[in-house]
Order: structure tokens, then sequence, then C-alpha cells
């Protein structure tokens, strides 16, 4: 069966900084696949190539088999890759139903905006309790369920989800992943890419770690997570 999304041997940088070596990693439709590392690994550069915010130096990226390698990142977006960044995104001095209007009327359409509210109400409960409330006042959990429903109010067929769990509390990780695990089981395919491994391992069924740019290990999420800590723990100094 043809990957959902697909990289082939890619290399890239920041200027004369080059950033990843030869990367190459799948995930299946409908699979879910975590990308773990340690802080400076190249995880979020993945992220970035995965969701055509980046440009490869070289290597290729395939979304459904279809080859978008430097294509502008709408194209990635029309071919269904859904990009959930690092951080919160969101327009501070809006309330959170103003986010969320800005965001549907272009992905929806004026005439389906009223059920996309109603969808991200119903996946985040907490949003509709703060419909209302300034998105700069809203905790930051909040705020990165704000971020999330935007880019979630339509399952797509690809997301790409940076660091969702980066300096929130464990409770709103839990809820967070607790809303993956029903988005994938809509058909999502799901590239996580994380730092912290538990809820990763517990979502995915495959992981690729990566290590200065390159692929370390991959393998079943089953086998990972001696693997995975073991070589975590070497690089934080344990």
């Amino acid at each position: 069966m043809t990957p959902a999304l697909e990289l082939r041997a890619v290399e890239a940088g920041y200027g004369p900084f080059r950033a990843l070596f030869g990367v190459t990693l799948s995930v299946p439709t409908g699979g879910a696949v975590a990308l773990l590392g340690a802080n400076g690994a190249g995880k979020t550069t993945v992220a970035r190539v995965a969701s055509g915010l980046l440009v490869p130096s070289s290597g290729s990226v395939h979304v459904d088999g279809r080859d978008l390698t430097g294509e502008r990142t709408f194209r990635y977006a029309r071919a269904g890759v859904a990009h959930a960044p690092e951080g919160r995104s969101v327009f501070a001095t809006f309330t959170v139903e103003e986010n969320l209007t800005l965001s549907f009327q272009r992905l929806l359409g004026s005439e389906g905006l009223n059920d996309g509210l109603e969808r991200a109400y119903s996946i985040f409960p907490r949003l509709g309790e703060r419909r209302r409330q300034v998105a700069g006042t809203l905790s930051g959990g909040e705020q990165r369920m704000l971020s999330m429903a935007r880019v979630l109010v339509e399952a797509p067929p690809v997301l790409v989800a940076d660091e969702l769990s980066l300096g929130l509390a464990p409770i709103v990780t839990d809820e967070i992943y607790a809303t993956l695990e029903a988005i994938r089981a809509s058909g999502t395919a799901m590239l996580i890419v994380e730092q912290h491994v538990g809820h990763a391992l517990a979502l995915c069924e495959h992981v690729v770690l990566l290590d200065k740019g390159t692929v370390a290990w991959e393998g079943p999420a089953d086998d990972a997570a001696d693997v995975v800590v073991s070589r975590l723990f070497e690089k934080s100094g344990g």
C-alpha cells in the first residue's frame, strides 16, 4: 500500500547549517509513527520538511505517492497534510471563537463555519466554555488546544504534530493525546514528533529515533521502550 507520507534520503538545513543527513521514513495510511530524539536531534526540521515548510537540499517528500518536493506549502495542505506546530500559534488579542472563525472560513467557507465551530467544541469542550475569552488570557494548555482545533476540525489524511506536550501539565497532555486517539480512529495518519516518550509510544505502532540528524534506530513501538529510553538517557548525560 502506498504510504500516506514518505521522506526519502532527505537532507536539509538552515543556511550553512545542515540539520538532517539522509533521513528516510514513512507513515502508512491510517498509521501512526513517533519521531523521537534528544533536543537538537532534528525532529522539528523533519516536521517542517514533511509539511512543506522547509525545502530539503536533497532527497524527496511524497504524500500519498505524489512527489511534492519543492512545492509550496499550500500544495501540501491541499494534498491533505495538516501541521500542528510547536508552540501555541494563536492570535492573542482575538477571542477563542474569533481565532477559530478566521481559520474555518478559509478552510470550510462561510457555509461550513457553524458546523466547524460545533465540531471544534466537541473535540475540545473546554474551548466551548471559553469561546468568548481572549486567547491571550487562556492557559498554555488551552492555547495549545486552540491551535490544534484550527487544524483538526476536518480530520486530515495526514497530521504532522510537533512537540504537543511541550510545557504542558500532565493532565492537559492526557487530554490532547486522548483527542489524537479519536482523530486517528477516524483514519488520519500521524507523524508525532515528541521529546517525551510515554504518550508517543502508547499512541504509535512504529518509532523512528533521530540522533544528530540521522536515523539511529527504527522499529515497532513494542520493541522501542528500552532502546529509546536508554539512548535518550545516555544523551542526557545519565
